[in-house]
C-alpha cells in the first residue's frame, strides 16, 4: 500500500499549471469515458494553453478548479462554473482522484470544497453529469447526496454512451 502523507488542497493558481496539466492528462488516460475532452487533444495544448486555461477554470466568482496534492505529487482535481445558459445553478466537473488514492475520502473531500464554494455564492443546488457507465461514480455521486433527474444528454465524445444530470440540494435552499 502506498505511504500517504497530508493530502492539501489547492486552489489552482500559476504557480500550480505544471500540477493541472499532469493531474489533466492523467484523469484523461485514466478515465477517458469520464471527459467532454480527450487525451489526444489536450495533450497537444501548449503551456501557454495551459496557464490560460488555469486562469479561465478559477476566476473565483464564475469557476473555481482544486487541485489534491500529496506534497509535491497532484492526486486528485474537481471544479466548479456557472453555465452561462443555467446561471443561478453550479456545475461540478472534472472530479478525479488518482486510483492509489480512492476510497479514502479524497473524492468527497473535493466535492465538499466545490459545495462550499457554490454555498458562498448563494446557490441552492449543484448540478453534474456523469457518464452513464459508470456506475462507480454514479454510486459515490449518490452517497454524497446526490440523486439522478432523468434528464440525459449524448456524451460529447462517443455517440454510444450518455450523460446524466444528478443535483444535490445545499444549504441554501
Amino acid at each position: 500500500m502506498m505511504r500517504r502523507n497530508m493530502i492539501t488542497l489547492e486552489t489552482l493558481s500559476m504557480h500550480l499549471v505544471t500540477n493541472f496539466k499532469t493531474v489533466r492528462l492523467r484523469a484523461l488516460q485514466d478515465t477517458p469515458s469520464a471527459f467532454g475532452r480527450t487525451y489526444a487533444e489536450e495533450s497537444k495544448l501548449s503551456e501557454a494553453d495551459w496557464a490560460k486555461r488555469a486562469t479561465t477554470w478559477n476566476n473565483g466568482s464564475s469557476s473555481v478548479c482544486f487541485i489534491a496534492m500529496d506534497e509535491s505529487e497532484p492526486c486528485g482535481m474537481i471544479a466548479g462554473y456557472f453555465d452561462d445558459h443555467d446561471l443561478p445553478r453550479p456545475n461540478l466537473a472534472s472530479m478525479w482522484v488518482a486510483p492509489a488514492y480512492r476510497r479514502a475520502g479524497l473524492g468527497f473531500r473535493l466535492v465538499k470544497e466545490i459545495q462550499r464554494w457554490a454555498e458562498v455564492l448563494g446557490a441552492s443546488e449543484l448540478r453534474l453529469m456523469v457518464t452513464s457507465c459508470n456506475e462507480e461514480a454514479i454510486s459515490f455521486y449518490d452517497r454524497g447526496g446526490f440523486t439522478l433527474t432523468g434528464k440525459t444528454q449524448p456524451h460529447l465524445n462517443d455517440p454510444t454512451l450518455s450523460e446524466r444530470e444528478m443535483i444535490k440540494p445545499l444549504q441554501n435552499s
